[in-house]
């Protein structure tokens, strides 16, 4: 009997602990809208509604399942941010740097990433629908089951793509719309 009690108080305190861990920090919550700038911070499931973060630092942030719906991220740096499962609908991300962050599962319903850098990002799951694309980098990004803009799904197969091919034979291959600032790009 003590056993159970015993054990049913640990897990009990285990799920306390990690609550925790995965609830955002309010002190680095205040730093980024007092100074604009809070690389490393966790943000995890923080709620951002509307707010302006244009030239952000966001560099290695956690912002998992964060809420940055209508958010103004222009040309901010979010390189290596987990973003994954963050819900960014008609964010304003023009010029941003994505390179190398964790988009799993984030949902980027028309959001505009025209001119961002998404280079090596993981896009799994990821929902562009609807999403300005124009002259935004992919090389390298990984896609899989990610919804395009124009609502074309991809593979369920993982594979690295990029909207920039290099000949017009190879622009077929993963052909999903005409996006200006491409290769595949045709009038």
């Amino acid at each position: 009997m003590k056993l159970k009690i015993v054990v049913s108080l640990s897990l009990l305190a285990c799920i306390g602990i990690m609550e925790q861990a995965f609830a955002f920090n309010p002190r680095d919550l205040d730093r980024l809208k007092s100074t604009g700038s809070c690389p490393r911070c966790n943000l995890s499931g923080a709620d951002l509604t509307e707010i302006s973060l244009v030239r952000a630092n966001l560099r290695s942030a956690n912002l998992r399942n964060a809420i940055l719906s209508q958010v103004n991220l222009a040309n901010a740096d979010l390189t290596s941010a987990n973003l994954q499962g963050a819900f960014l609908d008609l964010a304003n991300l023009t010029g941003a740097s994505l390179t190398g962050a964790n988009l799993k599962s984030a949902s980027l319903a028309n959001a505009n990433l025209s001119r961002a850098g998404l280079m090596g990002t993981n896009l799994e799951a990821t929902n562009f629908e609807g999403a300005n694309l124009e002259f935004t980098n992919f090389r390298g990004a990984h896609f899989r089951r990610t919804i395009m803009a124009d609502g074309f799904r991809t593979s369920d197969k993982p594979y690295d793509w990029s909207l920039e091919r290099a000949t017009v034979k190879e622009c077929y291959r993963f052909r999903t719309a005409n996006v200006p600032g491409t290769t595949c790009f045709s009038k």
